[in-house]
């Protein structure tokens, strides 16, 4: 019986899949991994890796998806969900209040080098940083109180950062959240050879360390409409010394 659904809404290469990892490692918790990307792809003209596979092998009504999410039973009492904030389009939103909501965001002067090795010329909604301010603000209304990650807080510390994390969702804390094995996961969605290289090369959070790519010149005004929204959320995050 499913008794707690979690739904992770991040931004691309912000370790979200790492995070996925950690929560697949718990024995209490089955995890799903963007299943309303294919919602998104239909929807959009986005030019991602590995489109058309996406869009031939996922659910494309995004309604079916929600329902789903927020009523079928899984195998273990938590559900945890791997969400992008921007693939968020032309849903009904009430939905949110039927889930546990975490929204894990990252610094875009780290994040848009990275984003550009699969995305040469992204935009503002491909981040996004813009849905989840607006999702911040959204759930906040509906008393929905989300709990907000940062990718660099969560590497300096990952075990403190998940510790506060599993204590604000009422869910104990597993050690085994912490490490796993090198190579995919079962639960990977089928863009993962596309994007999550580096994560199949890891066996737990790798440690913080600064970026040295600097951001595109091209990609100037872009970050700085990403910084205004990152700054805004950061302010809410969870921190290693609080």
């Amino acid at each position: 019986m499913t008794e707690k659904r979690i739904s992770l809404w991040s931004g691309p290469r912000n370790v979200s899949t790492a995070l996925m990892y950690s929560f697949a490692q718990r024995p209490d918790t089955t995890v799903l991994d963007e299943p309303l990307y294919g919602h998104y792809l239909s929807i959009t003209d986005v030019q991602h890796p590995g489109r058309d596979e996406v869009l031939q092998s996922m659910e494309l009504d995004g309604s079916k998806v929600i329902v789903s999410l927020c009523h079928d039973d899984y195998s273990k009492p938590v559900l945890f969900v791997k969400n992008m904030a921007h693939h968020l389009v032309k849903l009904d939103l009430s939905f949110l209040d039927d889930l546990h909501n975490v929204l894990l965001i990252r610094d875009p002067k780290e994040m848009l080098p990275s984003m550009v090795k699969q995305l040469p010329n992204p935009v503002l909604r491909d981040t996004g940083l813009k849905q989840q301010w607006k999702l911040y603000n959204r759930l906040l209304e509906l008393g929905n109180n989300p709990v907000i990650i940062d990718s660099k807080e969560l590497l300096l510390n990952p075990e403190t950062i998940l510790v506060k994390v599993c204590h604000i969702l009422d869910i104990p804390f597993f050690q085994e959240m912490m490490t796993w094995t090198a190579g995919p996961i079962k639960e990977d969605g089928i863009w993962s050879k596309y994007w999550y290289e580096s994560v199949h090369d890891s066996t737990g959070f790798q440690p913080y360390k600064p970026k040295k790519d600097p951001v595109p010149d091209h990609l100037t005004e872009l970050w700085q409409e990403c910084d205004h929204f990152y700054q805004l959320l950061y302010r809410e995050a969870l921190k290693v010394r609080s």
